[in-house]
């Protein structure tokens, strides 16, 4: 664990790096928190499961949509001129739902889909900074093993401060304050020199773009029903915690999965890992599958409590690995959307197990809502294992990367590039 500490203390000592990690973290509390501020809106408004189900689907489907498009976006035109107007509009849209609530319908969903389709795609953008501001592979890849340990502390730590605004003020508050804190995470973001230098690698002209390679739609389509899983248990340890305790039952049971996945991270990222990234992929979502069965025990509060957590222990491992394979499969210049297709079919993902588990809970109980996340889990490692197959479009090679190296350096002596500035992918 020590060499884990090391490394990531070389990381953030590097210039800038902590500030876009802690930006970007704290950009993205609407998103992350969304599903949980939402659902628990809607319950204090007095509408029901499915209800809530709905509306955070709706902002969940919204942000799908939304992100590849902003991905694209980001690529071709830069972070700065994108990711700030999309957040505080997105932010206007979340604000015109807390103010507003669920007497008319209509707005609610439109508020939800405006809020989730503006999203900005700070992860995708994060990821595509890490390569020009750590500049070596081996780094870039212990931040993106980082990153998804830092994201694992929002997970742990954003239900328990909603909860902590919903008992303070109202849920109305804490969807207001949310967003209010994830525009100044994304203001601090984009006015930083690595975000307002970096400029995307040529890309090919092709209408598919990042989906253009047969590798990445088969981690999409697994990362899908992993997303699956975890909306299914958003609403099921909702209904969980409503015979059980209550709303502080339900903070603990989702900061319980974020830190198992923190723990989790932690200890993946505490050594090197040799061999292709896409076999090591598939057992981490194999042990993933795994830890999401006991749940349909649905013991105790305390011991209910243990078995989020272990569910949640290989999801920080699967998600850095996860970003090795989409860096290593996303077509030349096409980086953002990629990562930023990822974060869409997850939360498409995760739409859908919320939609499934209400009407799933209300027809036979909670077990049945932690069964979709089970299905979900299981369904995610079929995919990987049925498309165990070369990719249409084959990982970068050292060759390539080398060459791409000796162009960046001519580059940059002809001061057409920023120093250190490695095209958004590593090389």
């Amino acid at each position: 664990m020590g060499g884990a500490g090391g490394g990531y203390a070389d990381i953030l000592r590097a210039p800038h790096a902590a500030r876009l990690l802690v930006g970007t973290l704290v950009g993205r509390l609407p998103s992350g928190t969304a599903h949980i501020a939402i659902v628990l809106f809607v319950r204090a408004e007095g509408g029901g499961y499915s209800l809530a189900g709905a509306l955070a689907a709706a902002y969940g489907l919204a942000t799908a949509v939304g992100q590849p498009l902003l991905g694209r976006a980001v690529d071709l035109y830069g972070q700065p001129r994108v990711q700030f107007p999309a957040a505080v509009v997105s932010a206007l849209g979340m604000a015109v739902l807390a103010l507003t609530g669920i007497v008319s319908l209509p707005l609610a969903f439109a508020a939800a889909v405006v809020a989730g389709l503006f999203t900005p795609p700070l992860e995708g953008g994060l990821r595509a900074l890490w390569p020009s501001v750590l500049g070596r592979e081996d780094r870039v890849h212990r931040a993106y093993a980082l990153d998804a340990v830092a994201q694992e502390v929002m997970f742990t730590v954003g239900p328990l401060l909603v909860t902590l605004l919903v008992w303070l003020w109202s849920p109305a508050a804490a969807l207001l304050v949310i967003n209010a804190a994830g525009l100044l995470g994304a203001l601090s973001v984009v006015v930083s020199a690595p975000s307002r230098a970096w400029r995307s690698e040529p890309r090919e002209a092709h209408w598919l773009g990042a989906l253009r390679s047969g590798g990445l739609l088969a981690l999409l389509g697994s990362f899908f029903f992993v997303g699956l899983a975890l909306g299914s248990i958003t609403v099921a340890a909702l209904a969980y915690a409503d015979g059980n305790g209550g709303d502080g039952v339900y903070g603990g049971l989702m900061a319980a999965l974020g830190l198992g996945a923190l723990v989790g991270g932690l200890v993946y990222g505490a050594r090197p890992w040799a061999g292709a990234p896409e076999a090591r992929l598939r057992w981490l979502v194999g042990l993933l599958a795994l830890g999401y069965a006991p749940l349909l025990l649905t013991p105790g509060p305390v011991a209910m409590t243990v078995l989020a957590g272990v569910s949640g222990v290989f999801l920080a491992p699967a998600i850095a690995c996860a970003f090795i394979v989409v860096d290593r499969h996303a077509p030349r210049g096409t980086v953002t959307e990629a990562f930023s297709w990822l974060v869409t079919t997850f939360g498409v993902g995760a739409a859908a197990g919320a939609a499934v588990a209400g009407p799933a809970l209300e027809l036979a109980g909670t077990g049945a809502g932690f069964g979709v996340a089970a299905a979900g889990g299981a369904a995610a490692l079929a995919v990987l294992l049925v498309t165990r197959r070369p990719s249409a479009i084959p990982p970068r090679t050292a060759l390539d990367a080398a060459e791409h190296v000796v162009r960046v350096s001519e580059n940059d002596r002809n001061g057409t590039v920023q120093p250190g500035f490695s095209g958004g992918r590593q090389a």
